[in-house]
Formats: structure tokens, sequence, C-alpha cells
């Protein structure tokens, strides 16, 4: 599976922007999808996921500000960020799972870059 990430880029403190990762084949055949981020010195974290029905998870951090959402007639996943704050900087890779005969597999895109300003 081929994801690409778009809509990076520099956002106010407070503003909003949606990122968007599009598959390379049906999303509805993956078992989940999601967002993580890697602020730079820091480890990558799991920022959102959802699952194929539609089960969604959030960190602690974003809960009430981001939302995630499926768009299955463009293959995509879409993450809209709300009331971004400083700490909401740095690069975002979307991940994919995927069944394999033997188990599941992870797929990773390249990540987008956010850099929110104050």
């Amino acid at each position: 599976v081929r994801l690409v990430e778009s809509g990076g880029g520099e956002v106010q403190v407070g503003a909003s922007i949606t990122l968007s990762c599009t598959a390379s084949e049906d999303i509805r055949g993956l078992n989940a999808m999601g967002w993580h981020r890697q602020a730079p010195g820091k480890e990558r974290e799991l920022v959102a996921s959802i699952t194929s029905g539609h089960t969604t998870m959030y960190a602690d951090s974003v809960k009430g500000r981001f939302a995630i959402s499926r768009d299955n007639d463009k293959n995509a996943v879409l993450l809209h960020m709300n009331r971004v704050e400083l700490q909401d900087s740095g690069v975002y890779y979307c991940d994919a799972r995927a069944a394999r005969p033997g188990g599941f597999m992870d797929f990773w895109g390249k990540g987008t870059l956010v850099t929110v300003a104050s």
C-alpha cells in the first residue's frame, strides 16, 4: 500500500488545518489507518486512528481538538486539526494496517510537515 500525505504547512496558533492521506488501494480493505507525528528530538507518537468499522482513538493531547475521518470514495483518511497549539508542530505520518498472509503489515507515508507559529 502506498500512502501519500498532503496538506501540511504553517498555521497560526488557534487556527485549523486539515491533512489528507491518500492510499493506493481501496481503504475499505484496510484494517485501520492512523496519523502519527514526530517533533524534533522526540519519538514518533500516535495522534489518531480509525478502524474499518469507523472506531476512532485519539491521543489525550488532541482529544476535543482533532478529528480523524475516512473518505472511502477518495481512498483517503483525513485529520482535521482545530485550535492548534505550538506543541502540535511536527512531521505527520500516515499509516495503514492491512491483513496479509500470516498476519498484518503496516505501511507508512513519507510525512507532511506542520509548523504552528505564534
